[in-house]
């Protein structure tokens, strides 16, 4: 994206035109949402987290049987 400063234009009003420009664009958006993104997961890892949710499932239920939950 590209502005040019008008003749006689202030740099706080220039400022602000740009960054409202920016905004509406959504190019801030998006760049923050990239700086911030996950690496996604590996097939093993999703596996062994399933495995994991089972596991603790059937852990709370049957504490739950038996009454110490």
């Amino acid at each position: 994206m590209e502005l040019k400063r008008k003749q006689g234009e202030q740099i706080s009003s220039f400022l602000y035109r740009f960054s409202k420009k920016i905004q509406q664009s959504g190019i801030l958006r998006e760049a923050k949402k990239r700086r911030h993104k996950d690496r996604s997961t590996s097939k093993r890892q999703k596996r062994l987290s399933a495995i994991y949710r089972v596991k603790k499932k059937k852990e709370v239920e049957k504490a739950k049987k038996m009454g110490t939950l």
